[in-house]
């Protein structure tokens, strides 16, 4: 008998789809009748394009999908930086730049797109960039330290991506779209209004519905500006090219294989061109005509070729869920299904907040019954509901017979759970339903947790969009099956943090060494010493640098100050209420012109001085000291502020002291420690001009009183504070906040903001119950507790500047204490001093506190 000849399978592009078309022909066996010879023409591995923003943060080595360059199956060889530049389909060979040619039996083409350049004059002059690979942003880096504005011009998923990484690297950014709204494929006018509202918060200037007429450069051959079309020239520095992807079907096309109308290897339903041994997968493939930008549908179509080449029940690729989840510039996005509504006899149900800045869409059918499906949806400011809500689409399941429940806030009629069925689709990037993860956490399956579930079946291994949902299938399997959730610490201690609050409270523990030698295992790690450091700074209130609490800290709380990108640090002191004396302020001006610090008013009406070197920080603070001021615990997770309009003493509106609550409140709470920041707010009446509705404390004034508000926050998701009790007294108010913070502190995770902490404790309704009908009789014992912290409150900072050994810390170099760290720079804009662009993320390798490496 003949001995079973291999052949030589050729992979052309090692990007994501192609590093997935390996990963499944390893796993599925190909190999074992297949060499492969990947060719990749980029000088480094297949990395995570999706993150790619995140380079400026985490570097190369984190995005590579295969860091050391080399697959397992030693039937695979990979060689990068070799670029392929023609194919000879008759003679199944493929032409390398250097001339070599290489002979295949099956092709497979996964060379992506390019980044489209429309044909705009000055497209060629210096500093104008596209936004494609980890070269580009290191060109781009480069051209940013010595710019100070950019554009990029697009205003879809990539541009608003670059948009990220020019802002990261501190260049005033401007996002040029000539559609009339940002991400015109996935959102409508109003998500693209949200999205927009969003974006220019965060200091970006945002031109919709404009042309490019052509780039201006100088006299050196570099970029000066953009005009639009009937307008003025805009001053740039940079120009990014972010406006759509291109197929790279050029060798395919030059060997006479077909290629689509607009672009694309034209393949059928297993991914097989017009020629029967060259295949096309991702962005330079187009089944039926059509290029699918996302990751995605290129994972799907290399798991069909590797199926079809096996020679078994081949697959078929019939279209792709084109549902998106992001995070752009901090701002979740998600578009899902049939997001524009263009299915016949539809309806849109809409969920707007123009304050919280969210924007919700729901796109549903009446289906036979009486019921509603759902068809799509768009969700902008607040996407957490996205990993439900995709996976129904196409379902078949009969929505609540009040589908608009799926998309209102919690306490506005909205919050229900629903059940989703084994076949429903979970994971879109690996095509991974509930079922599938059900099985891995079966005995068979024998997953114990969502991270081996992730690792067995992919789910959330991608983008990470759906990571929550994996989470919540796979606790609810375990409960239902009466397995114990593994809901402890950490690896060191086996208890939730409540738990583990209550240990160090009956026990009286003060040093984290007893706590762990009596309760827990090994040494501990960063997130039980942080997590202990803040129970004991509640219990104790103890100075967070006194001798065995100093090593248990963060970065920030380490130097009661927050760590900037260049290794600088802010300083803030605390201005309650928003109130401060002309005197006061002169001092903040001195201490900043003396120190060329840069300052900022901010959000909760303080004045943030940024920009003080580690050596500084007592000399900053004694200024502010003598002069009446403290620390504002910008730096810690304990209360910030509580912003306040002016109330009664001064607006025609008022009709409380909103100003003179608002100080009494937070000279009360102020330095109290606990699992996450903690805001309030404090409005003068109705008009609601402090927000208070966003804090996780809000008081607002009425003709009787004050109405109390609870759970609300900012950030990434919004949460609007709920009525807790209304026209209550002064004793009353500040009763219930003391019983509502004290049974926040004691019973939260680590990390929970308060609307997490409200809904996993049984809402608005278990916390009136224990706070003002006190049905767990604590009452005086959170009221004690929170006695007992005003009683014993002491400013962190001027207690470190008249101790000698704390001050001791404070040194670039232990070895060199007046040496300043030569790595720390400025530039110059707008007058302040700004942090010079750093090569990477900030590294806190070269500064040695005193007692060595934390």
């Amino acid at each position: 008998m003949a001995p079973h000849l291999r052949k030589q399978l050729v992979v052309v592009g090692h990007g994501m789809v192609g590093h997935r078309f390996v990963q499944a022909a390893i796993e599925r066996g190909l190999t074992e009748t297949h060499d492969i010879v990947v060719l990749g023409e980029e000088p480094r591995p297949a990395y995570d394009r999706v993150a790619l923003t995140s380079f400026f943060e985490v570097g190369a080595e984190a995005l590579s999908y295969l860091p050391g360059g080399v697959y397992d199956d030693p039937r695979v060889t990979l060689r990068i930086d070799t670029e392929v530049v023609a194919m000879d389909a008759t003679e199944q060979t493929v032409t390398l730049a250097d001339g070599e040619t290489l002979r295949y039996d099956e092709l497979v083409l996964a060379t992506g797109a390019a980044p489209f350049v429309p044909p705009v004059p000055g497209k060629d002059l210096g500093n104008v960039f596209v936004y494609r690979t980890i070269e580009d942003l290191e060109a781009i880096r480069e051209a940013s330290k010595g710019a100070r504005a950019g554009a990029v011009i697009g205003g879809g998923l990539l541009g608003l991506e670059a948009a990220n990484a020019l802002h990261q690297l501190g260049v005033q950014t401007h996002v040029v779209e000539m559609a009339p709204r940002l991400m015109a494929v996935q959102v409508d006018d109003a998500g693209g209004a949200t999205l927009k509202r969003h974006i220019e918060e965060l200091g970006l200037t945002v031109h919709t519905g404009v042309m490019t007429e052509l780039i201006d450069g100088d006299a050196d051959g570099k970029v000066s500006g953009i005009k639009f079309k009937d307008e003025d020239t805009l001053p740039l520095d940079i120009v990014i090219f972010s406006a759509g992807i291109r197929p790279r079907d050029a060798i395919a096309r030059a060997a006479g294989i077909e290629t689509a109308e607009r672009g694309g290897v034209l393949v059928d339903e297993q991914c097989r061109s017009s020629d029967e041994h060259v295949w096309a997968i991702g962005e330079c493939a187009a089944p039926g005509g059509r290029m699918y930008g996302l990751v995605a549908p290129g994972y799907t179509m290399a798991e069909v070729v590797v199926d079809t080449l096996l020679g078994g029940e081949a697959g078929a690729f019939t279209g792709a869920d084109m549902s998106t989840k992001l995070k752009l510039l901090g701002v979740d996005v998600a578009s899902f299904g049939d997001a524009f509504g263009t299915t016949d006899d539809c309806l849109e149900l809409v969920f707007a907040d123009a304050v919280a800045g969210i924007y919700k869409k729901l796109v549903v059918l009446e289906n036979a019954t009486g019921g509603f499906e759902l068809l799509g949806g768009i969700l902008v400011g607040d996407a957490s509901a996205y990993g439900v809500l995709r996976p129904l689409v196409g379902s078949g399941m009969a929505l609540p017979d009040n589908p608009e429940e799926l998309i209102l806030p919690a306490g506005r009629g909205g919050g229900i759970e629903i059940g989703l069925p084994d076949e429903a689709q979970v994971c879109s990037c690996n095509n991974v339903t509930k079922g599938e993860i059900l099985a891995a956490v079966s005995e068979d399956g024998g997953c114990d947790s969502p991270a081996c579930v992730t690792k067995c079946t992919q789910a959330g291994a991608t983008c990470g969009s759906c990571k929550t949902v994996v989470k919540k299938i796979v606790e609810d399997h375990f409960a239902a099956t009466g397995k114990v959730v593994d809901r402890s610490l950490c690896e060191h201690f086996a208890m939730t943090r409540q738990e583990l609050f209550e240990v160090v409270a009956v026990h009286g523990y003060n040093r984290f060494d007893d706590i762990i030698e009596g309760h827990g295992k090994g040494r501990g790690c960063d997130i039980c010493k942080p997590a202990v450091a803040s129970i004991l700074a509640s219990l104790l209130n103890h100075h967070v640098l006194d001798d065995s609490l100093a090593t248990l800290q963060d970065t920030n709380d380490a130097y009661l100050a927050n760590l900037q990108k260049n290794g600088t640090y802010s300083v803030v002191p605390r201005i309650p209420g928003g109130e401060i004396t002309p005197d006061k302020l002169i001092v903040i001006g001195e201490v900043a012109r003396d120190y060329g610090l840069y300052t900022k008013i901010t959000g909760g009406q303080r004045i943030d001085l940024f920009g003080a070197r580690m050596e500084d920080l007592p000399a900053i603070w004694k200024r502010l000291v003598d002069a009446g001021m403290e620390s504002g615990h910008a730096y810690g997770k304990s209360l910030r502020t509580v912003k306040s309009c002016v109330g009664s003493t001064w607006c025609r509106y008022g009709v409380q002291d909103s100003v003179g609550m608002a100080i009494e409140l937070e000279l009360r709470y102020r330095g109290l420690r606990s699992p996450h920041k903690i805001k309030g707010g404090v409005s003068g009446c109705a008009r609601e001009c402090a927000e208070a509705r966003s804090k996780d404390f809000g008081i607002i004034a009425t003709e009787k009183g004050w109405n109390l508000y609870v759970c609300g926050n900012g950030g990434a998701i919004p949460a609007h504070a709920q009525l807790l009790a209304g026209d209550l007294s002064r004793e009353d108010l500040i009763k219930y906040l003391d019983r509502f913070l004290m049974y926040y502190i004691r019973t939260a995770d680590r990390l929970q903001r308060t609307s997490y902490w409200m809904e996993a404790i049984g809402g608005l309704d278990r916390i009136r119950e224990v706070v003002v009908d006190d049905s767990l009789g604590l009452g005086t014992e959170l009221e004690a507790a929170m006695d007992s912290h005003v009683d014993s409150y002491f400013d962190e900072w001027k207690a470190t500047i008249e101790d000698p050994e704390k001050l001791a810390r404070f040194v670039s170099f232990v070895n060199a204490p007046g040496t300043p760290d030569p790595n720390i720079t400025f530039r110059e804009e707008r007058g302040q001093i700004q942090a010079a662009n750093n090569e990477g993320p900030v590294s806190l390798g070269a500064t040695i506190p005193v007692g060595g490496p934390r």
